[in-house]
């Protein structure tokens, strides 16, 4: 499908030079980093004002992980989180079912966030699965049962430990360069706050400071839909009656024709849905949360398909003690911006595991791409273990500046892959690397030895993407 960029109008090139070279970014790609109304809201009378050595604006799956591992390396981190908690997708989303950690038998993913879930399994005395059975095409057989509130807890206890300075109920403003890396003027309940950093990590998952700041992002026309998380109890399906369900799949048609449903409320399978108990078996049709009001009504159409799916089973005989045992406070949203970074990771790229030369973790999942009838995912080739380089969490022309999670700069087929959660937090981990190490040496991240990334990631605990990585070489 097309894709469609932000990006705002070119400055004229003079006047654009002269501010480039006055702060300092590598190249004339960053557009409007400071327009006048930006500088106007940075510099607001009475604002506090607080210093970093890293800011990660979103405390989410990326996120979290990433300013727990730049605060581990000794970095003055501060992680701004719009939200009540942390681990976005886990947590607030409600898919507390993390993957993919393994691939063909082999653990390809570790690390900070591999730590947070094992310790969320094994305090909560949930089950790891058994990681050298073989999933086949069941590749959800790897994903991790946990208790997502419980994970919230941990990744903030772990945040705390490590010195991290939390920021919840807070979300940027505005955002510039300035001579000692960037001011970002955040605000919230009674605060408003200009953060000076010396390197920032956008894990918003909509890459929303790079939309801040001008850089450009790419859109799909048509985005996937997505999920309010939730799941139904008090009935039972008799398999051995398959005239019942026929009936009730009839019923169901009618009330799609007769618009007291949709197609979409249980994705086209009636059957499917209610084995599932509902979970995760419906769509949001164009879900978006890359702004308020989009997520307000996002959220408000997950809630009103839950409410016509309630009503229309009540109303069915085995059904009348139908009940929520589960209902998340969001609908997570798949696919908004991606960003256009130094390197953009194809389709191809990711199916034939390409072995970047700058990558600096792996990604293991098929490509997942929801559609509203439904998600029929293609599983890779055996022995294929894609890997993501630093080039597509770096912006292009930019400096001191990197994203970590589903925004990356990838096509979106890879990127329908590339955003789940264990692939993020091992972005995430890598980008906390980064922004320590180029904040410790007064760089920007690009610059950085791609040794001394590696060396520090195995040092906490990641896998390299050297170490298993197979596909074709650079």
């Amino acid at each position: 499908m097309r894709k469609q960029s932000d990006s705002r109008p070119a400055r004229p090139i003079a006047s654009r030079r002269r501010f480039i070279a006055g702060l300092g970014v590598l190249s004339g790609a960053t557009g409007a980093l400071a327009s006048r109304s930006l500088a106007a809201g940075l510099s607001a009378d009475g604002d506090r004002r607080e210093t970093a050595d890293v800011l990660v604006v979103g405390g989410g799956t990326a996120g979290t992980i990433a300013a727990i591992q730049a605060a581990r390396l000794g970095a003055r981190t501060v992680l701004v989180e719009a939200g009540s908690q942390l681990g976005g997708t886990t947590t607030t989303g409600g898919v507390d079912f993390p993957g993919l950690f393994h691939a063909w038998g082999r653990q390809i993913i570790a690390g900070i966030g591999w730590e947070l879930v094992v310790q969320a399994a094994q305090l909560n005395g949930d089950r790891l699965p058994d990681f050298t059975i073989p999933t086949g095409r069941q590749h959800w057989r790897h994903q991790i049962r946990l208790c997502g509130a419980l994970y919230a807890a941990l990744a903030e206890e772990a945040c705390v430990q490590a010195g991290v300075r939390l920021r919840y109920y807070e979300f940027p403003l505005a955002a510039a360069a300035a001579p000692e890396g960037w001011r970002v003027l955040v605000a919230g309940k009674g605060v408003r706050l200009e953060i000076l950093a010396r390197q920032l990590v956008d894990c918003t998952g909509n890459a929303a400071v790079i939309g801040l700041l001008g850089l450009p992002r790419l859109r799909e026309k048509n985005t996937q839909p997505g999920t309010l998380i939730y799941r139904l109890g008090g009935y039972q399906v008799d398999r051995d009656n398959p005239e019942q369900l026929d009936a009730l799949d009839t019923k169901a048609r009618a009330a799609i024709k007769e618009g007291r449903l949709l197609v979409t409320d249980f994705n086209r399978s009636l059957r499917g849905f209610l084995a599932a108990g509902g979970e995760n078996a419906m769509h949001v049709p164009d879900a978006d949360s890359s702004t308020s009001e989009a997520h307000t009504q996002t959220n408000i159409r997950g809630r009103q398909s839950l409410l016509r799916m309630m009503r229309f089973l009540k109303s069915q005989p085995g059904f009348e003690r139908l009940r929520v045992e589960r209902l998340q406070a969001e609908t997570g949203v798949r696919e908004t911006y991606r960003i256009v970074g130094e390197t953009m990771v194809t389709l191809d790229d990711y199916t034939s595991g390409r072995r970047f030369p700058d990558a600096v973790c792996h990604s293991f999942y098929p490509i997942d791409l929801h559609e509203e009838d439904g998600v029929r995912p293609k599983h890779l080739k055996e022995g294929v273990v894609p890997t993501v380089p630093l080039g597509a969490l770096v912006p292009k022309g930019s400096a001191n500046l990197l994203v970590a999670g589903r925004c990356l700069s990838s096509d979106r087929l890879a990127n329908s892959a590339l955003r789940v959660q264990a692939s993020c937090m091992a972005m995430g981990q890598a980008a906390g690397v980064a922004a320590a190490l180029a904040a410790r040496a007064k760089t920007t991240p690009a610059r950085l030895p791609l040794k001394e990334i590696h060396a520090v990631l195995a040092a906490h605990g990641a896998i390299l993407p050297t170490a298993f990585a197979q596909g074709i070489n650079e």
